[in-house]
C-alpha cells in the first residue's frame, strides 16, 4: 500500500521543467472567450496558464508553491512552475492572491435524490430507510432520475468537485440507468455511475441483460465516465450477493458497498467477502463506521479504501465517522457527501465535518484518561488530501488527476474571491481550504481542460434546466405520496416507519436484528 504523503512538509520547488518567463505578460484572449474555446484546438491543442496564485500541487511531496503558475495544453496539464513561458496566444487567468488546486473528488453520492434537496434535514437513517428504500424510492421515475442526476452534477461542479460517483442505486429499470447516464453526459464533469438498485435483489440485477448492454454501449468509453458496482452485503450466511460479485469480476468493474451502518451492514459483511475472496484493492467500503477491528484489519490486509461521509454519518446515525481509527490502521480515505436530501452535498462542509469528528474524539478519548491532547493528529493538509488525491486514488484515477502535475488531465480548481472578507488573508494555505474557503469562493473550474465555471459562474444553460427538471420531479413526488404524507415526511415522528430491514428483497435480518428502535 503507497504511503499518504500528505503529512510531509511541503516544499518549493516547482513541478515540471523549467521554464523562462514570458516578457511583459502579454495577455491572451479575454476570459470572456473561454466558452468557446476547444481544449483540442490548434497544434498539439490551445493553452491555459492560471498566473500566480498559491499552488497546492498534491504531489507526493505536498508542495505548495507560491505566487506559481499552472500551464493547461490541451486537456492536460503541462507545466506548473513560477513565471512559466507560455506559447502565444495563451489565455491567461490571473489567480494572484488565490489558491490554486487539483479538483475535489466525492466518491459517494447518491445524485439521484438531488430533487428532494433538505427535505429530510430532520431525519435520522430510519426516516431515510423508510422513505426511499420502503415506502416511496419506487415512485420516481426515469425522468425524475434524469433530473436529480442533472442537478446534482452541476452543483458538484460549481463547489469545485471535478469527479463524481454516483451512488445510483435507484435504477430499477433500463430506461432508469439510461436517464441517469444521459444526465451525466450532458454536464462536462468527471463521473463514475455505480449501478445499484434497492428494489431488487444484487444477485438478480446485476445479471439482466440491461446492465451488461449499457456498459457495453456507453461506459467507460473514457476517463471521463467510469463503472463500478453499487451493493451491499446483508450478512446472510448463504452470501447470495456471490453472484453479484461475479458479475464485476466479469466486467472488471469494482465494487463499492456500504458496510459497518449501524441497523444495516455489520462484521459478517466484511467476513463473508473475505472468506469467499472478494475484498479487493479497488473495493470502496463506504462509511465502515461500526466495523470491529478484526473487519478493519481486513481491509488494510487488502488494500481497500473506506469513503467517508462525516456529515451524513453524525447526523443520520450510520456510526461515529471512523477516520480516528481508520487512520489507526492505514486504511487509505476518500471523502463524500452521500445525499442533499439530509446533507449539504458541499464537500468543504465534508472537510470540515471529518477534520471535527475526528478531533473531537480524539479530545475525548484522551480527557477519558484524564490526558490533554496538545499536538492533533489529523492536520489541515491531510483532510484536503483526502478530498482529492485520496478520491483519485479510491477510483483508480491516480494517473489521471488528483494532483497538479504534469502530463495529468487537467482538473484544476482557482479559490479566488476579491468580494469576500473570507479569501484574505491566506496565512495556511491547507488550513484555508479546510475551514475558511466556500462553495462561493470557487472562481473557476476546469475538467479535462475545458473551463466550465469561471468569474463564479456556471458556463453553459445547465443550472436553468436542471432547475426546471427538478421543480418537475417534486411536482409528480408530491401528487404521487400525496400532500399529507408529504408534509409528514419532513416532520418524523418516533419509531422506525415499522420496518425491520431496509434490504426488502431479503428474508436476512442480521444486522437489523441486532440494532433494535428506541
Amino acid at each position: 500500500m503507497t504511503a499518504d504523503p500528505s503529512h510531509q512538509p511541503a516544499t518549493p520547488p516547482a513541478a515540471g521543467p523549467a521554464a523562462q518567463p514570458t516578457a511583459g505578460r502579454a495577455a491572451g484572449p479575454a476570459a470572456a472567450d473561454l466558452l468557446s474555446l476547444d481544449p483540442e484546438a490548434g497544434a498539439g491543442g490551445r493553452s491555459l496558464v492560471l498566473r500566480g496564485g498559491t499552488v497546492l500541487t498534491m504531489d507526493d511531496d505536498g508542495s505548495v508553491l507560491e505566487g506559481a503558475d499552472v500551464l493547461v495544453t490541451g486537456r492536460r496539464i503541462a507545466a506548473v512552475g513560477p513565471a512559466l513561458a507560455v506559447p502565444p496566444g495563451t489565455v491567461e487567468i490571473d489567480a494572484r492572491g488565490g489558491i490554486v488546486m487539483p479538483g475535489m473528488i466525492d466518491t459517494h453520492r447518491h445524485l439521484w435524490q438531488t430533487a428532494m434537496r433538505g427535505y429530510g434535514a430532520d431525519w435520522t437513517l430510519s426516516q431515510y430507510f423508510d422513505w426511499y428504500y420502503v415506502q416511496h424510492g419506487a415512485r420516481f421515475r426515469p425522468e425524475d432520475v434524469y433530473a436529480g442526476n442533472l442537478l446534482g452534477a452541476v452543483e458538484a461542479l460549481d463547489e469545485g468537485v471535478t469527479t463524481t460517483v454516483d451512488w445510483s442505486h435507484g435504477l430499477r429499470t433500463p430506461d432508469h440507468a439510461e436517464a441517469a447516464v444521459d444526465a451525466l453526459e450532458e454536464v462536462p464533469g468527471r463521473f463514475v455511475l455505480a449501478y445499484g438498485n434497492i428494489f431488487d435483489a444484487p444477485w438478480t440485477w446485476s445479471r439482466t441483460a440491461g446492465l451488461h448492454d449499457l456498459v457495453s454501449r456507453r461506459l467507460r468509453r473514457s476517463d471521463l465516465l467510469g463503472f463500478q458496482m453499487a451493493f451491499d452485503v446483508t450478512g446472510d450466511p448463504q452470501f447470495p450477493e456471490r453472484a453479484a460479485f461475479e458479475v464485476a469480476r466479469d466486467l472488471d468493474a469494482a465494487v463499492t458497498t456500504h458496510a459497518g451502518v449501524r441497523g444495516a451492514t455489520d462484521d459478517a459483511a466484511v467476513r463473508l467477502m473475505h472468506e469467499h475472496g472478494f475484498m479487493e484493492e479497488r473495493t470502496v467500503y463506504v462509511h465502515a463506521a461500526t466495523l470491529g477491528e478484526e473487519s478493519y484489519r481486513l481491509i488494510a490486509e487488502t488494500g481497500g479504501s473506506v469513503s467517508v461521509a462525516s456529515e451524513a454519518e453524525s447526523s443520520g446515525g450510520q456510526g461515529y465517522p471512523p477516520t480516528w481509527r481508520l487512520r489507526a490502521h492505514g486504511i487509505p480515505v476518500s471523502l463524500s457527501t452521500d445525499s442533499s436530501v439530509w446533507g449539504s452535498a458541499d464537500m468543504f462542509s465534508a472537510v470540515r465535518a471529518t477534520l471535527a469528528a475526528d478531533r473531537a474524539r480524539e479530545h475525548l478519548e484522551a480527557h477519558a484518561r484524564d490526558e490533554t491532547v496538545t499536538d492533533v493528529g489529523l492536520r489541515a493538509q491531510q483532510a484536503v488530501w483526502w478530498a482529492t488525491r485520496g478520491g483519485a486514488r479510491a477510483l483508480g484515477l491516480d494517473d489521471v488527476t488528483g494532483s497538479l502535475e504534469p502530463g495529468k488531465k487537467a482538473d484544476v480548481v482557482l479559490l479566488k474571491n476579491d468580494a469576500s472578507p473570507v479569501m484574505a488573508p491566506v496565512l495556511h494555505p491547507w488550513g484555508h481550504v479546510a475551514l475558511q474557503a466556500q462553495r462561493g469562493d470557487v472562481r473557476t473550474v476546469l475538467v479535462d481542460g475545458r473551463v466550465v465555471k469561471h468569474d463564479h459562474r456556471l458556463l453553459g444553460d445547465h443550472v436553468a434546466r436542471a432547475r426546471a427538471a427538478a421543480e418537475a420531479t417534486v411536482e409528480h413526488l408530491r401528487r404521487e405520496v400525496g400532500e399529507e404524507a408529504w408534509s409528514a415526511g419532513r416532520v418524523p415522528g418516533s419509531g422506525t416507519g415499522g420496518f425491520d430491514s431496509p434490504y426488502t428483497y431479503s428474508d436476512h435480518r442480521g444486522a437489523a436484528a441486532a440494532a433494535p428502535p428506541r
